[in-house]
This record gives C-alpha cells, sequence and structure tokens, in this order.
C-alpha cells in the first residue's frame, strides 16, 4: 500500500528511516552497491523525498486477510 512520507528519524544504529503517513517507519539506507541512496545522507535530499510514497510492507501485511 502506497503511504506518503512525512518526515525521517533514525533507528538505534543510526540508519535512517522515512516516517510514512500511516505511522509506520521504513529504512531508506544508502547501502551500495546492493541500494544507491546518496539522497538519504543530507539534509536537503531527505527534505526533497518528504511528499513522495513509498510502499509499506506493514499496511499491506495489516491489509491482508487471515489465513484460518
Amino acid at each position: 500500500m502506497k503511504q506518503k512520507i512525512t518526515g525521517f528519524d533514525q533507528d538505534d544504529e543510526h540508519h535512517w528511516r522515512a516516517i510514512l503517513a500511516c505511522g509506520h517507519r521504513q529504512h531508506v539506507r544508502h547501502d551500495p552497491p546492493m541500494t544507491t541512496r546518496t539522497w538519504v545522507l543530507t539534509a536537503e535530499g531527505r527534505a526533497s523525498h518528504v511528499g513522495l510514497e513509498l510502499e509499506c510492507k506493514r499496511c499491506d501485511e495489516e491489509a491482508a486477510p487471515e489465513m484460518t
């Protein structure tokens, strides 16, 4: 489920997380060569991504019907 980024914070290991409109958080690591997100390394870069949408896996999991 797509959710807008409303801000950013850091976890206990100082990895950046996007704060989503739903209240969930999602890591947005710059971890080359697997993931290149140099924008997350600066305040200006993070600010430029506020309002963009990310797929929230936790919302998807919560919305999925339970298997009985």
